[in-house]
């Protein structure tokens, strides 16, 4: 293997960090792109401009909902309208394709900053201070799309190009659908293996939970607050069900409950009530209110059965004490993701742990997360092997986000030096 030479493992390392204010520059650039959902485009444009810099074959393309509506993994959209929020893809092709083909993914949305006056500088305008670049997205995941871009550049530096079709994938509603990971499979995008690039501390993804968004609205009986013990208070009324949420949260937790992947976490299922809105005046008992609730579920259970016991539970909470008369309607709207195990022992999770060992000098961690990512999609839907290995990161959907810039460099390397066994290299063809 090339990346066992000396001269070539020192060639690269000096590639890449010839490239530091290159990947400082290009992720304040993309983070003060307000990539939030619905307005990607500003960050896509950005991402198309940097394939094309690389020489990749650019493909920018809208979400076809029709494409994705009927396939198991399509989640709901927040949003229905898909127009002028594209997916971009940069491909390599090699001249004889020899070696086995890769796709790295990555996701140019962002979660909302939250309280912009708890941040000590604006989100969306980056700043750089000793080895770590803050803002929103910063971490998750804009270093990691310049990581993957870092890769394949730095290989070009040398001389070299992957001697198989590399696909660098940059797809929006990461964060709340995974619909444009969808939309990549549903166009024929594929390859031997993925890696996406999420900030989990350059730990190797094997497993993630299932993840499903829950919208419970709730009706009660207005009055006026002089006969407030009367009504019926539909926003008091969300609290209770969602501690009779927490009792099913605390069954799926249990150890004899507790998938074999995640043995040695006591507490991967997690509930979140991220959202509640409702009322329309302070001096009236609130006839209405909707709270948005995240679920997250063990893998080996399909999404519909934990939708079954979800309703089953909040109807067992309407039904009790205190709350008798209340209505409550579910329905769901964004994430339906599936949760997945893969075996890592495969040749992508050796092959990836070898590289980030021949690069830091230390074994591979490996992780069971109790999140969802995209890379769920492609073993579950296209019979393709997927992990994340991404930068260290911190304050991910916080305040004062950051990412080590380090750690992003080093990222890059290791998957310079992944790409170089996995797909083989050619030497690139010089133009005068």
């Amino acid at each position: 293997m090339i990346t066992r030479d000396p001269g070539f493992r020192a060639d690269l390392h000096q590639a890449i960090a010839s490239r530091r204010d290159w990947a400082i520059d290009r992720t304040c650039r993309l983070v003060a792109a307000r990539t939030e959902l619905g307005h990607e485009a500003s960050g896509q444009a950005l991402m198309a401009e940097l394939f094309e810099q690389c020489g990749l074959v650019v493909d920018t393309f809208d979400v076809d909902p029709a494409a994705i509506r009927d396939h198991p993994g399509f989640a709901p959209p927040p949003t229905g309208d898909y127009r002028d929020r594209p997916n971009v893809v940069g491909t390599h092709r090699p001249r004889a394709a020899k070696g086995r083909s890769l796709i790295l993914n990555g996701h140019i949305d962002v979660v909302p900053p939250s309280n912009d006056a708890l941040w000590s500088r604006p989100a969306f305008e980056p700043w750089v201070e000793d080895d770590r670049i803050f803002g929103r997205g910063a971490a998750d995941m804009k270093s990691g799309l310049v990581a993957n871009v870092l890769a394949l550049t730095a290989l070009a530096d040398l001389g070299y190009g992957p001697a198989a079709p590399v696909h660098l994938q940059s797809v929006i509603e990461e964060e709340c659908t995974g619909n444009g990971t969808l939309a990549c499979i549903a166009r024929g995008y594929g390859a031997d293996a993925v890696i996406v690039p999420e900030p989990f501390g350059q730990t190797i993804l094997w497993a993630q939970m299932g993840v499903m968004w829950v919208t419970v609205e709730v009706s009660g009986r207005p009055t006026h607050v002089l006969d407030a013990g009367a009504g019926l208070n539909a926003i008091a009324a969300c609290f209770a069900l969602f501690e009779g949420l927490q009792t099913l949260e605390s069954a799926w937790n249990a150890e004899a409950s507790r998938h074999p992947a995640y043995g040695e976490n006591a507490h991967p299922v997690n509930f979140n009530l991220g959202r509640i809105e409702g009322g329309d005046w302070a001096s009236t008992v609130p006839s209405r209110a909707t709270m948005q609730v995240r679920v997250g579920f063990l893998p080996g259970m399909d999404p519909a059965e934990a939708a079954r016991q979800i309703e089953a539970q909040l109807a067992r909470t309407a039904a009790g004490a205190g709350l008798a008369g209340i209505g409550v309607t579910v329905r769901y709207g964004g994430h339906r993701a599936t949760g997945q195990v893969s075996d890592r022992t495969g040749p992508l999770f050796s092959q990836l742990a070898d590289a980030h060992q021949v690069i830091t000098g230390a074994p591979a961690r490996f992780l069971a997360s109790t999140a969802t990512t995209d890379a769920r999609f492609f073993p579950l839907y296209a019979g393709t092997p997927a992990t994340c290995y991404g930068p260290v990161g911190g304050d991910l959907h916080g305040i004062d986000e950051w990412v080590s810039i380090t750690s992003m460099l080093e990222v890059g390397e290791v998957l310079a030096t992944f790409m170089a066994d996995w797909c083989g290299l050619e030497a690139l063809t010089r133009t005068s």
